[in-house]
């Protein structure tokens, strides 16, 4: 399978799935996970609760954050992928940060949680066969495929890795 069209997509997706090198979802994942397990294990303690600006997400918030719309692009995914033709909600991600309750949370477990929704996405999207990846729906008011879905769930991943070696690193 070759990476999304992108003229099948809205435009401020693209930034996404331009984050990930890969031309292949499912080695893309399994490259991916590992490397962000590794860093986000490594974020010392006292950086966890830590915002670089007064309403920017703390380490946690946005690892809450991560994992959110992880779930909800794989959502999206199963819901194309079974030609569900049911038009998909948007999300505000900001809303979805206020009422996490994330600096509530305890590392460790977030990070299970992590591994745990990660490898069912891994699992997911690994099931899809090429007629499935292929499938397009509605998100938000816009076209997308499950091919795309898959890249924009690992871009949008980088673009926080980025952000968090960047700003909070």
């Amino acid at each position: 399978m070759s990476r999304p069209i992108l003229s099948r997509i809205p435009e401020w997706f693209h930034r996404y799935v331009n984050q990930v090198p890969e031309n292949d979802l499912m080695e893309a994942m399994k490259k991916q996970t590992p490397v962000f397990i590794n860093l986000f294990e490594s974020i010392p303690v006292e950086k966890r609760d830590y915002r670089y600006g007064p309403d920017k997400w703390t380490i946690k918030e946005m690892l809450q954050h991560i994992m959110d719309a992880e779930r909800i692009f794989a959502y999206r995914g199963l819901c194309i992928a079974r030609k569900d033709a049911t038009p998909l909600p948007g999300f505000d991600e900001n809303t979805y940060a206020d009422n996490s309750k994330a600096g509530t949370r305890d590392w460790n477990e977030m990070m299970e949680e992590f591994k745990v929704v990660r490898r069912s996405s891994e699992i997911l999207f690994g099931s899809f066969d090429e007629e499935q990846l292929e499938s397009s729906g509605t998100a938000n008011n816009n076209p997308i495929y499950v091919l795309a879905i898959g890249f924009v769930l690992l871009g949008h991943v980088n673009h926080h890795v980025k952000i968090l070696k960047e700003r909070y690193l």
